[in-house]
């Protein structure tokens, strides 16, 4: 693993450098594999960056784009992840429907969606039962519970290792979410925290030991480069 950690003085600097790192990740992709694969964060933090991507001239139908997590609502709630990922860049750009992998979220079920999008994503990078995709990269926020994606403290999701989608639990409310050893399998992880309200779990997910259980991003130990980009905080 690769890991680098940048303390930027401002949210501006911190969006610039996660946009060089994407682009710098989506060009290396397509020229390696003539095609780029990557998984979006929500939260309010990556939405400027989705507006800097989509200002990019960039090969759209070689770039195909999945969630690494979402609320089990509606592909048109205000709160879904996707919602706003399409109105800050994929709406904005000619970008193929079908190279946007949204997780699904209209069974009534969500154990059932995670299912199907497990087997979506299996079927998409032709892997067999057991084995792990690599992403080319997959964005991350971290909350100031240190939960990232859907994987918050003293959940069942954050113990799954053999499956790619899972069910995450916020409050009683199920979201699906990308697995810890997906995330992990990543070619590339940035995580994006912004903020001195995450201060606290920062200091406990870069302490030399801790829970895994209570602070779940401790769990994000990627293969390939893992970058933390942060503002607001001190290290």
């Amino acid at each position: 693993m690769n890991k680098q950690i940048k303390l930027l003085q401002s949210k501006e600097e911190l969006i610039e450098q996660a946009l060089e790192i994407c682009l710098a990740k989506i060009q290396e992709a397509i020229s390696q594999r003539g095609q780029c694969t990557i998984a979006l964060a929500g939260g309010n933090t990556p939405r400027p960056l989705y507006e800097s991507i989509a200002t990019q001239n960039l090969p759209w139908d070689k770039i195909h784009v999945f969630w690494g997590d979402e609320r089990y609502v509606a592909p048109d709630h205000s709160d879904s992840n996707q919602k706003m990922a399409r109105q800050a860049w994929l709406d904005r750009v000619p970008i193929p429907p079908t190279n946007i992998h949204a997780m699904p979220t209209g069974a009534g079920d969500p154990e059932a969606d995670a299912d199907s999008h497990d087997a979506h994503l299996r079927d998409f990078f032709q892997v067999s039962p057991g084995d792990v995709p690599s992403f080319d990269l997959i964005l991350l926020g971290m909350g100031g519970d240190a939960h990232t994606a859907s994987l918050f403290p003293h959940t069942d999701a954050l113990q799954i290792s053999d499956r790619l989608i899972t069910v995450g639990n916020k409050d009683g409310q199920p979201r699906l979410t990308f697995t810890v050893p997906l995330i992990n399998q990543a070619g590339c992880v940035i995580f994006l925290v912004a903020g001195a309200d995450k201060q606290a779990a920062l200091d406990q997910v870069f302490a030399e030991k801790g829970d895994e259980m209570k602070y779940p991003s401790r769990l994000i130990q990627s293969k390939g480069e893992l970058h933390w980009l942060l503002t607001g905080v001190n290290i």
